[in-house]
């Protein structure tokens, strides 16, 4: 039996990566999803016709998850689409390394729009919409808890940022049985973090494994998370990260 038969997700920033690995999770799992992209129209179209090739109802909505604007147009469309919501993935997230004495205002600013405020402008637009069982699901880092490198102090600040709020909405939500989660992906093979990189050599030692992650294993996260096995789970971060912070 399908987790999510009949469920209605959006997915933030989901054309590649971690994001439309848990876009296909959902729609295998039975759920329509919507997904937004901020350039990569071509990827994330190719991301909605797999989704379509499960049997599921899909689109994809061009919105920048730095500016809340955009960010609540995209839940409001996609609402619209599927005819209502149910789950909420804020997937979308950017990095920039650099010292903080010279990281750039611009840099500082990207990071906070994307990470911090993007899921906070999606969870608004999306919190009164929501019925009994509604799921919002932010994706954090594990750099959230553990800074192991230089350069990595904004970014860091970012994604820690998303733990209080995780907890703060779940108390906010909770007497309507909405929860909210925070999954916490550690090194996770994906173009912008290849497993064959430079930061890989470093990183694979301190993995028990010896090995990075796939999308997939966030995305089973997600929907496990997104499922009603898990209606007990609320306010908590669940890291993924093959035991590298162990």
């Amino acid at each position: 039996m399908m987790l999510l038969n009949g469920k209605r997700a959006l997915v933030t920033g989901a054309s590649r990566g971690i994001g439309a690995a848990i876009a296909r999770k959902l729609a295998r799992e039975g759920a329509d999803v919507v997904i937004t992209y901020e350039k990569s129209a071509d990827k994330a179209n190719e991301v909605v016709q797999e989704l379509k090739g499960f049997g599921r109802k899909a689109a994809a909505i061009q919105a920048d998850s730095a500016i809340p604007a955009d960010v609540k147009r995209s839940v409001a469309e996609a609402r619209e689409f599927l005819g209502g919501l149910d789950i909420l993935v804020n997937n979308a997230g950017i990095i920039r390394v650099a010292p903080v004495e010279s990281i750039t205002d611009e840099d500082i600013d990207a990071q906070l729009g994307v990470n911090v405020r993007g899921p906070i402008a999606a969870s608004q637009a999306v919190i009164p919409h929501l019925g009994k069982g509604g799921r919002i699901i932010t994706i954090g880092s594990f750099f959230a808890n553990n800074v192991y490198w230089p350069g990595l102090a904004v970014y860091s600040t970012t994604k820690s940022a998303l733990i209080s709020f995780t907890k703060g909405l779940a108390r906010e939500l909770g007497d309507r049985e909405i929860t909210v989660n925070l999954v916490q992906p550690g090194a996770i093979d994906t173009d912008m973090n290849p497993a064959s990189g430079d930061f890989a050599a470093i990183t694979k030692p301190w993995i028990p494994g010896g090995q990075y992650g796939t999308g997939d294993d966030i995305a089973n996260a997600v929907a496990f998370l997104a499922s009603s096995d898990a209606k007990y789970i609320n306010g908590t971060e669940l890291t993924v990260d093959g035991g590298l912070t162990a």
